[in-house]
């Protein structure tokens, strides 16, 4: 049997053990990191089967940085990728979530957000509109969202299904 790799990244240890235990005693092999470096490393050396990202730990929006990093390093961009964030996540049947998050930019209600996080009910399509420091929106494209505080039942589900297909 292959045991499936996941890599959990979050700079708080209570989160991380609390996962790792819940992960390891559904049989998979838990990897943990506590910060962006050390999570981008971990996944080019051992290519885990998922990355479990929190949002903020050293910076705002590490999180965001680092799925962006696995995305585009040749190595890890395959790897899916979970969020685990308290961040709201508005949920849409538009068939390209990019695209909507586009529209949310333009609508005054949702221009001046930070964050929008966007996902597809019909297709499970997810991804992230964020703005940088210095203003540009950067689109990152994801699996899907583990909201915060963590419901274990929901953790299984969601990992599960991601590793399962």
């Amino acid at each position: 049997m292959n045991v499936k790799k996941i890599l959990v990244v979050d700079d708080d240890v209570d989160i991380l053990n609390a996962m790792s235990t819940i992960l390891k005693s559904e049989g998979y092999y838990v990897i943990t990191a506590n910060n962006k470096e050390e999570g981008l490393k971990l996944a080019q050396d051992t290519i885990p089967h998922l990355a479990i990202l929190d949002v903020m730990m050293t910076t705002r929006y590490e999180g965001f940085e680092l799925a962006e990093d696995l995305i585009n390093d040749p190595v890890c961009k395959n790897i899916p990728i979970l969020m685990h964030t308290s961040i709201e996540v508005l949920i849409t049947n538009q068939e390209s979530v990019r695209d909507m998050a586009r529209e949310y930019r333009q609508d005054p209600k949702y221009r001046e957000l930070q964050v929008i996080l966007l996902k597809n009910i019909d297709s499970g399509n997810a991804g992230i509109d964020y703005r940088t420091e210095d203003g540009k929106s950067v689109w990152v494209p994801v699996c899907g969202f583990l909201k915060k505080p963590m419901d274990p039942k929901k953790l299984i589900e969601e990992v599960n299904s991601l590793l399962n297909k």
